[in-house]
């Protein structure tokens, strides 16, 4: 894996089927993700750190996750 990117300047987005308030949530970085490499955290800590994956990695997760019914 590369060398983790920068977040200083990351916009952090979650899902549009994000409930409770978004209190529960799996956030990532659009904005750093145009890099090849996908920061992660979770919403209720957003100080807290990043888990960095390669974009195809993560595209397969989005891809899996959407078949799902959670």
């Amino acid at each position: 894996m590369s060398a983790t990117p920068d977040l200083t300047g990351a916009r952090w987005a979650k899902s549009s089927f994000s409930g409770n308030g978004g209190a529960q949530c799996v956030e990532w970085a659009p904005n750093i993700a145009t890099s090849g490499l996908v920061p992660v955290r979770d919403s209720k800590t957003p100080d807290g750190p990043a888990l960095i994956f390669e974009a195809a990695a993560w595209a397969s997760f989005v891809a899996f996750a959407k078949t799902r019914v959670i």
